[in-house]
């Protein structure tokens, strides 16, 4: 009887180890959870901001390429002129 009370001891012993080690993980993961969730939200206000400079660029970009464009109706580039050059012998 005494191998008994013995082995329910170790067994008692295992399940309150193996109860701890859970506990610690859990409590483990949770933090990390919480700060992955915080690294998250910042992430996603970093992008959202980007998202919007970038909307915001690409519209500038357009208007400024509209009036480049007329610019260039208004202003047609000019014949470019050849320069002559003198060709001088030493004859």
């Amino acid at each position: 009887m005494s191998n008994r009370y013995m082995d329910g001891d170790a067994a008692a012993e295992m399940h309150e180890r193996r109860w701890f080690a859970t506990y610690k993980r859990v409590e483990a993961l949770r933090s990390e959870c919480d700060v992955l969730r915080e690294v998250a939200i910042a992430a996603e206000a970093c992008w959202r901001r980007a998202c919007t400079e970038l909307a915001e660029l690409e519209t500038l970009r357009d208007v400024l390429g509209d009036q480049l464009s007329c610019t260039d109706d208004f202003y047609p580039e000019a014949e470019r002129q050849q320069a002559h050059r003198r060709v001088m012998s030493a004859a």
